[in-house]
């Protein structure tokens, strides 16, 4: 029997953001009896030292069912990073992401944003694709990664992305990230269009997870507006033709991981790529949950 074949085009960027086929071997993670996340075994192996924190049974691992309350909760989950840091296990990024068993369910606790692939928790994020149209056709902005970033360095971006902290909704986050990225002023941001919601299961190098659900924006901007980095999250924007995009997406390894399921996506809806053939059929439900 041949192997199967490595996917090439489009197909290959769903297929690494989608490299987690079965949670075998990892491990149940669980807050108030509700699964949260997966860990690694040696993760688990180490939070077994913090036994007035963490509960070990058949069904896996769970915090203490006497951390009654968020604070309580959070307090034990930051002590339990802290020391995960100093062993090298994951680097603290100083931001509070909210924990949930589903998408939409109640806030459980909140965990520092480098914790989440470790402890194997869903994350949620925007993406906002900044669109001109001009006569000759659709342009697209891209942003261009700092080269100093500690995610996909100097790779191409959407012109605004970022995951949401703790306190926040999407449309929150989006005005809040729009500003910081890209100068984008408020009443700008406020016609964004929300257009689709994209999930994935990533398995990263060191082990942990990436479960992130992608909330996306269309933002129709007018030729005569330039985006401007206001952090150092971007070095530069550039105005592309959406075929231009299409090309590097399709050929090249240049674009931030996520980012190209969003312009996949955006591809799919503005019929650059057939939605109605087999391969945008294909590539359609590989976005999705």
């Amino acid at each position: 029997m041949e192997p199967a074949a490595t996917p090439t085009g489009f197909m290959r960027h769903i297929e690494a953001c989608n490299n987690l086929h079965s949670p075998a071997g990892l491990i149940p993670f669980r807050i108030g009896g509700e699964q949260v996340g997966w860990l690694q075994p040696d993760l688990a192996r180490w939070l077994a030292y913090r036994p007035q924190h963490f509960h070990f049974d058949a069904a896996g691992v769970s915090l203490s069912a006497g951390l009654r309350g968020i604070a309580r909760r959070d307090a034990a989950l930051a002590d339990a990073v802290k020391g995960l840091a100093k062993a090298g296990h994951l680097r603290v990024r100083e931001e509070p992401f909210d924990v949930r068993a589903t998408p939409e369910g109640p806030v459980l606790a909140r965990l520092d944003r480098g914790a989440i692939p470790a402890f194997g928790i869903q994350a949620q994020g925007v993406h906002l694709n900044g669109l001109v149209r001009r006569p000759e056709g659709l342009h697209i902005w891209l942003g261009f990664r700092s080269r100093t970033k500690a995610v996909a360095p100097g790779q191409w971006d959407n012109i605004v992305a970022g995951g949401t902290p703790a306190g926040l909704d999407a449309v929150e986050t989006l005005a809040k990230e729009a500003g910081e990225e890209a100068g984008l002023p408020p009443e700008m941001v406020a016609q964004a269009r929300r257009v689709a919601r994209i999930s994935y299961n990533m398995q990263q190098p060191d082990g942990g997870l990436r479960r992130d659900i992608l909330h996306v924006f269309d933002l129709e901007l007018p030729e005569d507006f330039t985006p401007t980095p206001h952090d150092d999250e971007v070095e530069h924007f550039e105005l592309w033709p959406a075929q231009r995009v299409l090309e590097l997406v399709r050929d090249t390894d240049t674009v931030k991981f996520n980012v190209n399921l969003v312009l996949i996506d955006l591809f799919l809806r503005e019929g650059l790529i057939d939605p109605n053939g087999a391969e945008g059929r294909a590539l359609a439900a590989g976005l999705r949950d």
